[in-house]
């Protein structure tokens, strides 16, 4: 199972990204998608996460300008961020949680992580 993700970039504040993360491999099912991020020096905290019942969950920092959602057919993740402040650049990781078979445990996947930067 692999993670891939897309959609970081260099955007002035109050610009607009949309990341996208596709998880690919034997998957059976997934359960929890989420992006996390770390900002240089700081630990990794959690931005939002995308449960497979379909509820959602944000970071203060960026409830009303984030927005997660998912496509369960294409076993994508997507992160559209609005109203960009600097204090949101970061390497933005997505995570997973995936089952590779029926009788499968379930394991906890990361991307390899996007880089978001915005400018003042």
């Amino acid at each position: 199972v692999q993670l891939q993700a897309s959609g970081g970039g260099l955007v002035q504040a109050g610009g607009s990204l949309r990341l996208s993360c596709v998880a690919s491999g034997k998957i059976f099912s997934i359960n929890t998608m989420a992006w996390y991020r770390q900002a240089p020096g700081k630990q990794r905290e959690l931005v939002s996460v995308f449960t497979s019942g379909g509820s959602t969950n944000y970071a203060d920092s960026v409830k009303g300008r984030f927005t997660i959602s998912r496509d369960n057919a294409k076993n994508t993740v997507y992160l559209q961020m609005d109203s960009l402040k600097p204090e949101d650049t970061a390497v933005y990781y997505c995570n997973a949680v995936i089952r590779s078979g029926a009788l499968s445990s379930q394991y906890n996947y990361w991307g390899q992580g996007t880089l978001v930067t915005v400018s003042s």
